[in-house]
């Protein structure tokens, strides 16, 4: 599989995302392993997966990966969309944007950049919602 396409905050969480996640598929069993392995946890580390079920609607309950089980879990009705969350244990906890894998490479990497901003305090779905408009430029700073 291919390295994924991500961005993560440098150093140190900086509010609502830690970073942006662009997968190239919908299928998570297929995506989610080489994820996982970028992020680097111990074989023997327990990684959970919490996913947008409107998102991902057909996830499955586990994905293989070599060397480890992934759970994967459906957020709940206060789970914000177009998120997931991955706990690798004592390596760490990631909430990233997932970036929707049919979104223009440009567009793709104005999110992703945003998304791994410190600066920035916006959520997923505002993220989105700015992309979509042509507005994603210059929103560090901006209130929610």
């Amino acid at each position: 599989m291919p390295t994924p396409r991500l961005t993560l905050t440098p150093d140190v969480s900086h509010g609502p995302l830690d970073g942006a996640w662009w997968p190239r598929c919908d299928a998570l069993e297929l995506e989610l392993p080489s994820l996982i392995d970028s992020l680097e946890p111990d074989p023997d580390t327990t990684v959970r997966v919490t996913v947008d079920p409107a998102e991902w609607p057909d996830a499955p309950g586990t994905v293989m990966a070599p060397g480890r089980v992934i759970a994967v879990e459906p957020t709940g009705p206060e789970g914000e969309t177009h998120v997931i969350s991955l706990d690798c244990g004592s390596v760490g906890r990631w909430v990233l944007l997932v970036v929707p894998p049919e979104e223009p490479a440009g567009t793709a990497a104005r999110l992703l950049a945003a998304a791994a901003d410190p600066e920035n305090p916006l959520t997923a779905a505002r993220m989105l919602a700015l992309a979509e408009t042509g507005r994603l430029e210059g929103t560090t700073g901006e209130a929610e």
